[in-house]
C-alpha cells in the first residue's frame, strides 16, 4: 500500500523493530498518506488497520507529529479522525479549523468532552450539522457564543436567534459580533445598547424605523409627563449648556424611572444616541430634540452629520418604539415578541440603510440645528 507494499513487511517490522522502528514509520506512513491525495477504498482500508497498530505502541512525541501530518490529509475516514483526534495533542484546534471534512460523529465526540475551545473552533465551521448547532448552543459556553456569533454561515432564527439575543445581553462580544451582520435583527440588541459602539447604538435605534412595537410598560409614565414636553426640553438645555450633568442624571432618573448609574450614562454620553432615545420617547420632535442634542453632544467635526442622522430618525420613530425600547433597559418587555409578523419593520432595507442615505439633502430642521451649533461655539470662543 502506497508504496509500502506488503502489508505482512510493516507487521513484522512493527513486532521487532522496537520503538524506535515505530515512530520512524508512523510518521512516514502518516506523510504517505497525507500526499496520497485521496485514497482508494482499499488503501484506505489498510492504511487504517496500519495506523491502528503503530499509534498505541509509538512514543508520545512521535504519536503527536504523526497525527499532525495525517490531519492534513485530503481525506480521513470517522476512525482515522478519531486517531488523529485521541494523538494530536495541542495542535488539536488547529486541525478542527483547518480539516477540509470534519464527519458529525467527531464533532458530536469534541462536544461531549466539553472541550470549550474544541467546541468553540467547530463552533466557528461552515459545515455544521442541526444536530452539532444544538449540541454547541446548549453548551454554556461564552467562548462557543462567541464563534457562533460570529459565525455568517449559522441563520440566526427560531431557538437559535432567541439563545443569541440572551447571549448579547449577557456578554458584549456577542453584542458586537451580531450588530456586524446585516441579517440580525439589531433590535434584539437593545438590552446591551450601553455595551455597544456609538455606530451600532445607532443601528438599534435605527432597527426601530418604521416598525410597530407591543406597548412598554412605561408608557403610561410617559403620558403623564407628555403634557410638560416643552419644560422638560428647556431644562435639559439649560443643565446641558451649563454642563450640569449631575443635575442631568437626577432629573432623568426621576422622570425615566431607570437607575442613577444608568442615567448618569445617558448624561455623560457625548454621542447623543441614548439620549435620543429618552427625547423621542417623550414625543420630542425633531426641532425641539436637537436643540438638547446641540447642547448635549461633543462638536467635533463629525457633529453635523450625527445631527442630520438624528434629525431623520425623529421622523423615522416614533415616541412609542422608543418607549419600547427605554423598556428594553429596564428589563420590561420580551423584545422576542418583535418577531411576530405584526412587529417586523414596514420596510425591510430600511433597518440596514447605510447611515450615509438616513440623511435628506437640505434638511431645514438640521440646517437650523446646526447654525445654531456655529452660534454656540462662537459664543464660547469669544
Amino acid at each position: 500500500m502506497l508504496g509500502f507494499q506488503p502489508y505482512e513487511t510493516f507487521q513484522l517490522l512493527i513486532e521487532t523493530g522496537g520503538v524506535d522502528r515505530t515512530n520512524t514509520l508512523l510518521i512516514a506512513a502518516c506523510d504517505a498518506y497525507a500526499r496520497r491525495g485521496k485514497p482508494t477504498a482499499p488503501e484506505m482500508e489498510q492504511f487504517e488497520a496500519l495506523a491502528g497498530r503503530l499509534f498505541p505502541i509509538a512514543g508520545p512525541q512521535a504519536r503527536a507529529k504523526g497525527a499532525a501530518i495525517l490531519g492534513r490529509a485530503e481525506m480521513l475516514s470517522p476512525a482515522l479522525e478519531q486517531l488523529v483526534i485521541d494523538n494530536i495533542g495541542e495542535d488539536l484546534n488547529q486541525f478542527l479549523a483547518g480539516a477540509t471534512d470534519l464527519s458529525e460523529p467527531t464533532m458530536l465526540d469534541i462536544i461531549a468532552r466539553y472541550d470549550v475551545p474544541g467546541a468553540a473552533t467547530i463552533a466557528a465551521r461552515v459545515d455544521l450539522t442541526n444536530v452539532v448547532l444544538a449540541k454547541l448552543f446548549q453548551m454554556n459556553s461564552r467562548k462557543v457564543y462567541r464563534a457562533l456569533a460570529a459565525n455568517t454561515a449559522i441563520v440566526p432564527r427560531g431557538a437559535y436567534l432567541s439563545a443569541l439575543a440572551r447571549s448579547a445581553q449577557m456578554d458584549h462580544m456577542v453584542a458586537e459580533s451580531l450588530a456586524q451582520r446585516a441579517d440580525f435583527d439589531a433590535a434584539l440588541l437593545a438590552p446591551a445598547f450601553f455595551d455597544l459602539s456609538d455606530v451600532d447604538r445607532v443601528k438599534v435605534i435605527q432597527a426601530f424605523a418604521h416598525r410597530e412595537t407591543p406597548k412598554a410598560p412605561i408608557s403610561k409614565t410617559i403620558e403623564q409627563l407628555t403634557v410638560a414636553n416643552q419644560e422638560l426640553t428647556k431644562a435639559l438645555m439649560k443643565l446641558f449648556s451649563e454642563n450640569r450633568r449631575p443635575e442631568v442624571t437626577r432629573l432623568l432618573s426621576q422622570i425615566t424611572g431607570l437607575d442613577e448609574v444608568r442615567c448618569g450614562q445617558i448624561a455623560h454620553d457625548v454621542t447623543g444616541a441614548s439620549l435620543f432615545v429618552i427625547l423621542r420617547a417623550f414625543g420630542c420632535s425633531a426641532y425641539d430634540g436637537l436643540k438638547v442634542l446641540i447642547h448635549a453632544t461633543s462638536h467635533d467635526s463629525e457633529r453635523s452629520r450625527a445631527l442630520a442622522d438624528f434629525a431623520t430618525l425623529f421622523g423615522n420613530v416614533t415616541p412609542e418604539s422608543m418607549a419600547y425600547l427605554m423598556g428594553a433597559w429596564r428589563g420590561e418587555v420580551n423584545l422576542l415578541e418583535l418577531n411576530k409578523p405584526e412587529y417586523k419593520p414596514f420596510v425591510e432595507t430600511a433597518r440596514r440603510a447605510p447611515s450615509n442615505t438616513l440623511a435628506p439633502a437640505h434638511n431645514p430642521v438640521v440646517d437650523q440645528a446646526i447654525e445654531a451649533l456655529a452660534r454656540i461655539g462662537a459664543r464660547r470662543a469669544g
